[in-house]
């Protein structure tokens, strides 16, 4: 679901040129090596905000065990370096699985120290099956148009109504992508990049992947070792769950971070006047859920619809302050339309949507063995929503195609890697999305990487995102190499970025730009 923060900034389209791959033999049974260097054919794509991008296209074996049949193609970015400095193509990708990165490489060239930025072709793309990429998935267009049944199956009926949707889901793609579903998953997204990479005519790739990016960078590392040369991971899955159960995790961890947003909105009550108890606001909170159950916002918000609007906020506290706004209007004023513009802004799904929730369903589904009985997901979920209610059934009802995915599965990646140069890694300590022992896990598995922590940080994707602290440790790494070395868990820690202000304060227009930017581009569910 590849929602996109309107209020806080606007989109980047970006157009793709052409560019022609020739396949060559690979064994089935080897880390396929299969195109040779092509002539890259990069055409002009800029746009206001990125002007120097340009973009091309290259054709991927469908099935890399068979180098010569069906092609695909993936769409490429690319902001070249200007420097006589060349330290190579620095690959982006923003996460997912799903989204889009055609536009992440403009960004991530301007948020950079420009004498960094300079040294690299900073090169984005959109995987197998996203975006500007063919084919590009839709399974079923307007899954996500309101109003849905409740998340919470509280009755058989409405537990049913949610089954039928995922059922139908799963089932449309099987019908539509039989011939794709089997090759999307994460190990072969990584060998398009090796495709990539020698398209680029390079030995060694640098790889810089936010979320689900850190999973696919680390795959890549495991099947490519000796084609790594820096590795920056940030806000890292933990990669022994896979998907069941870091959905698991997940929901509580998003609970806490819904809960800090009510103790964030008891601070400004003079503001939002909901009350200066975080209990009573979350009281509140799922009192507005209950009364849009029974009757939508606009006919348009009910009870999956508010929950899919909050969860942003559980992302990236930048939307705290729109969010507290449309909360406090329905709760003490009855008003529904900021809740609606809200849902607009936060979590209505376009096309663009529906194509990144297809591509994330095919790659998690295939990616691991899920549960395929649904007694397992119904007593799962209701012992998480026990003690985590915010998000768990809303996430369930989002992953359940994968208890009828039509596909068989693969075994999760072993990304364990002792072959690796020095790999940076970056991790807040109150993620919700990707929780903070996934990001000292991989630490250990990544022998000689070094972990920067953020310490208290609750955002997901912390990196050129304003904290200057971790951005220097960036800067540095990309520049010479250096990491930080330290001692226990972490190498070295940088102090949180404080929370927003209300809207209504002055203080809140400053130093949120770059933020609210690159959480545009990493969307939700990522």
């Amino acid at each position: 679901m590849r929602k996109r923060a309107a209020v806080l900034c606007g989109a980047a389209a970006v157009m793709a040129g052409t560019l022609t791959a020739v396949p060559a033999d690979a064994s089935p049974s080897q880390p396929p090596q299969t195109a040779r260097a092509a002539q890259l054919s990069w055409k002009k794509c800029g746009t206001d905000d990125y002007p120097t991008l340009q973009c091309a296209s290259l054709k991927v074996p469908l099935d890399h065990a068979r180098p010569r049949g069906r092609q695909i193609t993936l769409a490429l970015s690319r902001v070249p370096h200007t420097s006589a400095t060349y330290q190579g193509p620095l690959l982006v990708n923003p996460g997912g699985p799903g989204g889009s990165g055609l536009s992440l490489a403009g960004f991530v060239a301007s948020a950079l120290p420009k004498a960094v930025a300079s040294q690299y072709d900073v090169i984005g793309f959109d995987p197998r099956g996203v975006g500007r990429s063919t084919p590009a998935l839709d399974c079923r267009p307007g899954h996500f148009d309101p109003v849905r049944p409740d998340s919470l199956p509280l009755t058989a009926s409405v537990e049913r109504a949610n089954v039928r949707r995922a059922k139908a889901f799963a089932a449309a793609c099987g019908t539509k992508y039989a011939s794709v579903l089997p090759y999307l998953d994460t190990p072969d997204t990584a060998r398009d990049m090796d495709v990539i990479r020698q398209a680029l005519g390079v030995r060694r790739l640098n790889y810089f992947g936010y979320s689900y990016g850190t999973y696919l960078g680390a795959v890549y590392a495991k099947l490519y070792p000796q084609r790594v040369r820096r590795l920056v991971l940030d806000s890292i899955v933990d990669p022994t769950g896979v998907w069941y159960e870091d959905n698991l995790a997940q929901d509580r961890a998003f609970d806490d971070r819904h809960r800090a947003l009510m103790a964030w909105i008891a601070q400004h009550d003079a503001t939002y006047h909901l009350g200066t108890d975080p209990a009573r606001i979350e009281s509140r909170w799922y009192a507005m859920r209950t009364a849009l159950a029974k009757k939508p916002a606009g006919g348009t918000v009910g009870a999956s619809e508010l929950e899919d609007t909050f969860l942003p906020g559980g992302y990236y506290n930048g939307y705290w302050p729109y969010l507290a706004e449309a909360f406090a209007a329905y709760a003490n004023d009855g008003r529904t339309e900021p809740l609606v513009e809200a849902y607009r802004s936060f979590a209505a799904v376009d096309a663009s949507g529906d194509n990144g929730y297809s591509v994330y369903s095919a790659v998690q589904c295939r990616d691991a063995a899920w549960p395929r009985t649904w007694s397992r997901w119904r007593a799962d979920n209701w012992a998480v929503y026990g003690k985590a209610p915010f998000m768990t059934w809303n996430n369930a009802w989002y992953n359940a195609p994968c208890a009828f995915w039509p596909t068989s599965s693969l075994r999760p990646v072993d990304v364990t890697n002792r072959k690796l140069p020095p790999a940076l890694l970056f991790q807040a300590t109150n993620d919700a999305a990707t929780p903070y022992e996934g990001g000292a896990l991989v630490h250990r598995m990544l022998r000689g990487s070094s972990l920067v922590v953020e310490q208290g940080g609750g955002n997901h994707g912390i990196t050129l995102s304003g904290n200057a602290c971790l951005d220097d440790h960036l800067a540095r790494y990309l520049a010479d190499g250096t990491v930080p070395r330290g001692s226990g868990g972490a190498d070295a820690v940088c102090a949180a970025l404080p929370d927003p202000q209300p809207l209504s304060t002055a203080a809140a227009a400053s130093g949120t730009a770059r933020g609210s930017t690159l959480h545009r581009l990493l969307g939700f569910r990522g």
